[in-house]
């Protein structure tokens, strides 16, 4: 059982493979801060679900989301008594088991549930937009063009406390029956990583500008200790 600092909500409680929960702080921004893609899903007003691919950054107890002032998502999202759901997946090996039935994916996962609220004040807007962009490509706001202030009204920024959050982690072996052992059948586990190859500079770059440290060699986790 992975250590717990304070018990979830029951909606944040896992029941199906509960040995495999986390609730403590650092197992769930440790995989907060590897990842940098995320899902986040709601209930639209039409009366239907919408699910969308979005980059984030974390900052201390706040998720930051981006996107257009025009997306529905967004609008759907700040409004009051909303609630969204986020899920940031990392796969870390896929599990080949003796039968179909036990095949599996090693993991690391975070689900988070809550009450988003739109950041209107321009330079909190700037500074969470700061925090996004360091949680990618940390080191890269003291090289880049700052937005202005034309492209942050345009912008749509989110901040989803991190209150009602679970981790979920599979590691380890095949769990085959135990009559299964006995197969002559290969079964073990398949890595999985992420490699960065080296930046690409843009055709238009003029002569001059070198490939920052921060780009070459690229890594994740980006940051820690936030």
């Amino acid at each position: 059982m992975f250590p717990m600092e304070t018990l979830p909500s029951e909606r944040a409680t896992v029941h199906r493979y509960a040995h495999r929960a986390a609730y403590d702080r650092p197992t769930i921004d440790s995989i907060l801060d590897e990842a940098f893609v995320c899902h986040v899903g709601l209930q639209t007003d039409q009366g239907f679900p919408v699910v969308i691919p979005l980059a984030y950054g974390r900052r201390g107890d706040v998720v930051y989301l981006h996107g257009s002032a025009a997306s529905r998502l967004f609008r759907g999202a700040r409004a009051d008594g909303v609630e969204i759901c986020m899920t940031v997946t990392l796969v870390d090996g896929l599990v080949v088991a003796r039968s179909t039935y036990n095949t599996d994916i090693n993991y690391r996962s975070v689900v988070l549930i809550g009450s988003a609220s739109e950041v209107k004040d321009l330079d909190e807007k700037r500074l969470g937009l700061d925090r996004l962009v360091e949680h990618i490509i940390p080191g890269r706001t003291a090289d880049a063009r700052r937005p202005t202030e034309k492209e942050l009204r345009s912008t749509m920024l989110l901040a989803l406390p991190i209150v009602d959050a679970t981790a979920k982690v599979r590691t380890g072996w095949p769990a085959d029956d135990d009559e299964d052992y006995e197969l002559e059948v290969w079964a073990g586990v398949v890595p999985v990583r992420t490699v960065y190859d080296g930046p690409q500079p843009d055709p238009r770059l003029p002569p001059g500008p070198v490939v920052p440290a921060y780009a070459s060699p690229y890594r994740r986790p980006a940051m820690s200790g936030r």
